[in-house]
């Protein structure tokens, strides 16, 4: 059983960094493998994956092939065990002290459930279990009912939402001032993209992605998610986690389970999540899991935060140096 050790005890007083995790579409075929060759605690990580979900997810990610790994049900458990993996491996190298406590904890969708392993809401393996229930549902939804999304770059929030409501469609994701993503069925999906070009968008992005998550049309989703989390034993965070749906901190079990649930079918407020930390006075944010996307939104939203990747092994070793 691979137990993530403690970031900071529960009486002390958290600095004001707080950790971030990415969600689908920061997966590449390769990531993890450096981790795996050099850090025993790492290559625990993702043998315990391995164990857990009964099928070689560490040659997935470190092989591919990329489509296969692309799988919804395939590349939620893998950015989550990649992303635990990187910390494992920084904890390492950052000796006795470990890294800044943090103040907060954050995931960029899928990411949220990286910060539950993180909080100690969940052990590690049911995190991992709950994360590949969840991409199977997801997709499962998305054969159901035919959806996607697509980014929108360089328009409004408020002329976006006209632009959905017009097409039945909706804002799934607010990541930063002019970068939005929407969400919905395929056939409004065009529409809506057309119709934000008409309005003034720079671009508009299709996304690889089996479904139009979260919009309504994930209920069944919800649906069977809700009957999985029943079963399973939630605990008090330990860290503030920041819901994506509210940009409120998660500070209880059952406020945790109500937003696994609620994160399926309502935005991601990622932009008002950042602003919330913000101005709570964290200034450090740490980005810990594969890509460098949510640094790079952070310094969008906020020129002054200082932002540090950990996604390799060389960002690790790097560590050392800060």
């Amino acid at each position: 059983m691979i137990e993530l050790e403690p970031l900071f005890g529960r009486e002390a007083e958290p600095t004001k960094v707080a950790y971030v995790f990415p969600g689908q579409g920061s997966q590449w075929v390769g990531m993890g493998q450096d981790l795996y060759e050099n850090f025993d605690s790492a290559k625990a990580v993702f043998e315990q994956a391995d164990r857990t979900l009964e099928f070689p997810l560490s040659r997935l990610c470190f092989e591919g092939p990329e489509d296969e790994l692309r799988w919804t049900i395939n590349v939620q458990p893998a950015l989550v065990t990649v992303s635990l993996a990187c910390l494992k491996a920084a904890q390492d190298v950052s000796g006795g002290n470990g890294l800044p406590p943090p103040a907060f904890v954050a995931g960029h969708s899928l990411g949220e459930y990286t910060a539950l392993a993180v909080a100690e809401v969940l052990d590690f393996a049911t995190t991992i279990y709950l994360a590949r229930e969840r991409g199977r549902l997801m997709y499962e939804a998305g054969q159901k009912t035919p959806g996607g999304m697509v980014a929108i770059i360089g328009l409004d929030e408020a002329s976006l939402a006209e632009v959905c409501n017009e097409t039945d469609t909706r804002i799934a994701n607010i990541n930063c001032l002019g970068q939005l993503v929407i969400s919905g069925a395929k056939e409004n999906l065009t529409q809506a993209a057309d119709l934000a070009k008409a309005r003034g968008a720079h671009r508009t992005i299709p996304l690889s992605v089996s479904g139009a998550f979260h919009t309504p049309l994930m209920q069944s989703a919800v649906d069977g998610l809700s009957e999985i989390v029943a079963t399973l034993s939630f605990h008090k965070p330990l860290i503030p986690i920041l819901a994506n749906t509210t940009a409120q901190p998660l500070t209880t079990a059952e406020q945790v389970k109500t937003e696994l649930l609620r994160q399926l079918c309502n935005g991601v407020q990622w932009q008002r999540s950042i602003e919330y930390m913000v101005n709570d006075g964290v200034s450090t944010f740490i980005e810990i899991g594969p890509g460098k996307v949510l640094s790079g939104l952070i310094k969008r939203i906020n020129k002054e935060a200082k932002t540090v990747n950990i996604g390799d092994l060389q960002a690790i070793r790097s560590l050392v140096k800060l």
